[in-house]
């Protein structure tokens, strides 16, 4: 082993100070600490460079494989003027860039006018235009664009940039420099709000962004133009350049990276292991393929990889490369690799500098896989679950294609010692069982508070904030973690996480409390788990306080987001003016309750991570996801999993992604009322709602969604559960609501709960399900809930 880090870090040292020339392609990560040996970078660049696309290979690629950028309405994000310009010189356009030069083979005089044949036929296609920026329109919040480049993560893979908006010139980075002229604000800001929509390979990931963040980050990115220009006017398509660009495109073999409709690629040229590697792509002087301007250990690396015969690939070289290649490596520490750089670490900041370093630095990823469960590793990798709320630092999502082998590739590789922390069962029929359980319970309650380590003087608990340090909530622990590293890092915290300042209470494994289960190490630590392992029935330890305070809408909308028994553990409250008022679980997708009056009352004051609830009583709704795609109409619905105290372990915690939803965040519109983004599959909703009293005193809640699918398919609805009366095809009411809708085909039937006895079932419940043919491209569905109470 020792021998083979010797090896790889040589490697490091040569890459990281290879780059002579900012044409050539940029793959940050091998810029960084990786570990990888000169066949693997090899492998890699093959890989990021596409090589794949044009020659076939023995094997299958090494890493999910990556595509190149979605052109398909490529004329309404990029301006024509520098997408002609691109497609005549990548590199001299876009410094870095791993898109090679294609017109190699076109005599210099034609290369402008093929170039612009091509940039004619890609703008036809479009279904629509690029929007010039207004000469009047001028950047706004250019502060906030600033904060979020230097803080979210952008700064990992981009250069970090002066007080003028310039930047700053570094090796190793994806520049920026270009994008003024690229892009419109609006196309720029809607990019960067859904960066996978075009670029599905993930190395630009989604950063989370709202829409407000994204159109900041937009105009800071706009601010740097130094010609004072406007984006470049469109134009019409001509169609004989058009169908001359068609031609190229085909000739050109631009279809082995980019799929169009109606464009296949050609048929691979010469297989990899039988390439001469002096020659073709790797041969700097030749004209007749195309040019990536590879720098000399880029070229030296591609060839090794040719020349070898690819073995099989340990599960230790496909996470390294993972983490090179999507570029992980520039923000975790694995192993002897990766890690925040020197020059980058002050850019990584927290809201709770007395926390440490531990609170701004991302954690390492040494022995992730004997740390989090599995299930965990997949809500942080891909639906953008975070418990950090004070690292302002974002976790990328890069796409469940692109990393969905890592969570098990973490759990093969990564072991600890095991350790039983068994949980007692507080319904066991064993006196002594339930004693046990109830020793525990006791002792971990104490522990945790004032009267104990005082745990939660650093720790927020169930939601509600420490009386100190706002650190991470204890109650994720048992959700997140596997017993044994838990136990473990309990025992000595330094030697997992060398920057943290949580002090040890079991210094070489010997408890500093004497009087709690005797001093027993093991004994105390499974107290802690067990108690923990209770979710939200554990009742608060010594030291916190819940104080609540009732929030009030004024004369706009107004958002909260926090816990609630009528939304979830990702709850959102909305409420109006108008005092008509919602709860959306964001875990589900669901319009989960309505109330007329007052607001919500929460445990603490201000915005932020909490608990809420109605001041009145609310309108419960169905918190089970809302679409599903069923396969016949005696298809179940799929119920979420339900805790109780007697069971307080979620039976299927990804539950939401197993039926295919995905929530992606929302964005607050000019008038105050929230569009909640999230997806059933592959179609991408957007779901906002506006509360209206009309001159009758009728409440109404009047819902829009809007769908974008990339094909035509059919979707159920899930509208309402209990017992409800048809009052005509469109119009269904329950004992508190009447649902409206405009026509469309409707069933209505039994509500079964599967997981319960038929005896529990009720025989008088119902569901009112919406079939709906959701058409390729962008469709709206609006219907209305009325309150009747």
């Amino acid at each position: 082993m020792l021998t083979f880090f010797r090896q790889t870090l040589l490697v490091i040292t040569v890459v990281a100070t290879v780059v002579t020339s900012t044409a050539a392609p940029t793959i940050p990560g091998l810029h960084n600490k990786h570990p990888l040996t000169e066949l693997e970078t090899g492998e890699l660049l093959l890989d990021e460079l596409r090589c794949t696309a044009c020659h076939s290979r023995q094997g299958a690629s090494l890493l999910p494989e990556k595509t190149a950028p979605d052109l398909s309405d490529i004329g309404s994000r990029v301006s024509p003027k520098f997408l002609q310009q691109y497609l005549a010189s990548p590199s001299a356009v876009h410094a870095g860039t791993t898109m090679p030069d294609m017109l190699t083979t076109v005599p210099a005089d034609k290369r402008d006018e093929v170039a612009q044949a091509i940039t004619q036929f890609l703008i036809a296609q479009s279904p629509n235009q690029f929007q010039s920026d207004t000469k009047d329109s001028q950047p706004l919040d250019l502060d906030s664009g600033n904060n979020l480049f230097h803080t979210v993560g952008c700064v990992a893979c981009h250069s970090p940039r002066g007080p003028d908006g310039t930047e700053e010139t570094q090796d190793g980075v994806v520049g920026l420099g270009h994008t003024a002229a690229k892009y419109s604000r609006q196309s720029l800001k809607d990019f960067l709000f859904q960066p996978k929509r075009t670029r599905p390979s993930g190395r630009m990931p989604d950063m989370k962004l709202s829409h407000a963040e994204a159109q900041s980050l937009a105009d800071y990115l706009f601010s740097s133009r130094s010609d004072g220009s406007d984006s470049p006017e469109p134009f019409s398509p001509q169609m004989n350049l058009v169908d001359d660009g068609k031609k190229y495109y085909q000739q050109l073999n631009c279809a082995a990276c980019h799929l169009l409709k109606g464009m296949p690629a050609a048929t691979k040229s010469i297989a990899l292991s039988e390439l001469d590697p002096s020659r073709g792509c790797l041969d700097p002087s030749n004209t007749q393929s195309p040019r990536y301007n590879l720098t000399d250990q880029q070229t030296d690396a591609i060839r090794v990889a040719v020349l070898n015969k690819q073995e099989a690939v340990t599960d230790q070289s496909l996470v390294a490369m993972t983490m090179t290649a999507f570029n992980c490596i520039a923000c975790h520490l694995r192993d002897d690799y990766g890690g925040v750089t020197p020059e980058r670490n002050l850019l990584f900041q927290t809201s709770e500098k007395s926390l440490g370093d531990d609170a701004r630095i991302p954690p390492p990823l040494t022995l992730v896989g004997a740390k989090l469960q599995s299930n965990w590793m997949k809500k942080v990798l891909f639906d953008g679950e975070a418990v950090r709320p004070y690292m302002l630092t974002r976790m990328p999502q890069y796409g469940t294609a692109n990393l969905a082998h890592l969570p098990d590739l973490f759990s093969r590789l990564d072991s600890i010692d095991l350790v039983d922390l068994p949980i007692p069962n507080p319904e066991s029929n064993d006196e002594q069982v339930r004693a046990r359980e109830k020793e525990l319970r006791a002792a971990g309650r104490q522990m945790l508070g004032s009267q104990g380590l005082y745990c939660v003087a650093c720790h927020n608990f169930n939601g509600k904030p420490s009386p100190n340090n706002k650190g991470m909530d204890l109650m994720t622990s048992f959700q997140r973690l596997k017993p044994s590293w838990f136990y473990h890092f309990m025992v000595d915290p330094a030697k997992y996480r060398p920057r943290i300042v949580m002090p040890a209470s079991w210094p070489g494994g010997t408890a500093i409390m004497k009087t709690v289960l005797d001093g027993d190490t093991h004994s105390q630590i499974n107290a802690i788990w067990y108690y923990l392992s209770l979710g939200t029935s554990a009742a608060d330890p010594a030291g916190i306080q819940t104080v609540e305070t009732k929030l009030a809408v004024s004369d706009t909308p107004r958002v909260y987001r926090g816990r609630s028994n009528v939304a979830g553990y990702r709850g959102i409250a909305v409420g109006f003016p108008c005092e008509i008022h919602y709860a959306f679980n964001a875990e589900t997708g669901s319009v989960s309750a309505l109330w007329r009056g007052e607001f919500i009352r929460v445990d603490r004051s201000g915005q932020g991570s909490g608990s809420f609830n109605p001041t009145s009583q609310p309108i419960a709704l169905p918190q089970d996801v809302s679409f599903f795609a069923m396969k016949d109409e005696n298809t179940p619905w799929p119920l979420r999993p339900v805790m109780t105290k007697e069971s307080p372990v979620n039976p299927n915690p990804l539950y939401p992604k197993n039926v295919g939803y995905q929530f992606r965040g929302y964005y607050i519109a000019a008038n105050s009322i929230p569009t909640f983004l999230y997806r059933s599959g592959d179609i991408e909703i957007e779901d906002s709602s506006t509360a209206v009293i009309n001159d009758e005193n009728e409440a109404f809640l009047n819902r829009e969604l809007r769908f974008r699918s990339p094909q035509n398919q059919t979707l159920w609805f899930r509208a309402l559960t209990g017992k409800i009366e048809a009052e005509s095809d469109s119009c269904f009411t329950t004992a508190d609501i009447r649902f409206c809708v405009p026509p469309t085909r409707t069933l209505l039937r039994p509500l079964l709960r599967p997981l319960l006895p038929p005896a529990a079932n009720d025989e008088t419940a119902q569901e009112l399900l919406l079939h709906l043919e959701i058409p390729a491209g962008e469709s709206k569905l609006n219907f209305t809930y009325e309150l009747l109470h």
